[in-house]
């Protein structure tokens, strides 16, 4: 990019909402609560934000959003604010994948020890239900972010999954914290979470890659269709992870 861009980042897919906004090379960043008062301090939150920068909205290139997995409630009202945002100033919108950001986060709590060693990232966050969301990733300073396992959900680690983890695999995400007991042995565990941050630190390469879609495209990725189980489903899923299946 030949110079530097104005972005509103925003995450509401935990329990947390995350906002930041880079005004060229300075960044604001504001953390609020999330769950059920996400829909009522989101837009307030942003536009104290931007005013916080000096910026208004026809003032941005784009809105970065986490799209997800999270909180389905969450993601819809992110996604709802960045295209009410987008349309009214005619911008492009950058979804982010939360599990991404997770990985990121850690590469930036980590960057002081590691440098710039490359870094494999195992990213779990709770999904509720008994799961969790994952994905695997490889990150090096020759090519950024690679996917080695893409994001999927479920009650473990897969059993491939785990016989592929380089041994110096950072896992990261509250889902080690929120099952400790289904985590892979002998690894390094980092509570890192998705963040605005996280993901303005992602936004320039994504960007660049042409990821940037039109404000109608500001959808939710949710994984899984439903947002909770029957009472039997809980049983026979306890009774599944007890049996080590």
């Amino acid at each position: 990019m030949s110079r530097l861009m104005n972005w509103l980042v925003m995450d509401t897919s935990t329990d947390v909402v995350s906002l930041a906004v880079a005004h060229g090379a300075q960044v604001y960043n504001q953390t609020l609560p999330g769950a059920a008062q996400s829909s009522a301090l989101l837009i307030p939150g942003c536009l104290q934000l931007l005013a916080q920068a000096g910026l208004r909205l026809q003032d941005l290139d784009g809105f970065v959003f986490g799209r997800g997995p999270g909180s389905f409630t969450g993601l819809r009202t992110a996604c709802a604010v960045t295209q009410g945002f987008a349309f009214a100033v005619d911008k492009p919108v950058l979804p982010v994948d939360t599990l991404l950001a997770v990985a990121e986060q850690t590469r930036l709590d980590l960057q002081g020890a590691l440098g710039t060693s490359p870094l494999s990232v195992l990213a779990l966050l709770d999904a509720r239900m008994n799961e969790m969301y994952m994905a695997l990733y490889h990150w090096s300073p020759e090519r950024g972010w690679q996917t080695v396992r893409p994001l999927q959900v479920g009650g473990q680690v897969p059993h491939d999954w785990r016989q592929d983890l380089p041994e110096d695999v950072v896992v990261a995400g509250n889902a080690a914290w929120v099952y400790p007991q289904r985590m892979p042995e002998g690894l390094r565990c980092h509570e890192a979470m998705p963040t605005a941050n996280a993901m303005l630190s992602l936004t320039p390469a994504l960007w660049g890659a042409g990821l940037a879609v039109p404000a109608e495209q500001a959808m939710p990725l949710y994984i899984r269709d439903k947002v909770a189980q029957t009472t039997a489903e809980r049983e026979a899923a306890k009774a599944a992870l007890g049996s080590g299946v």
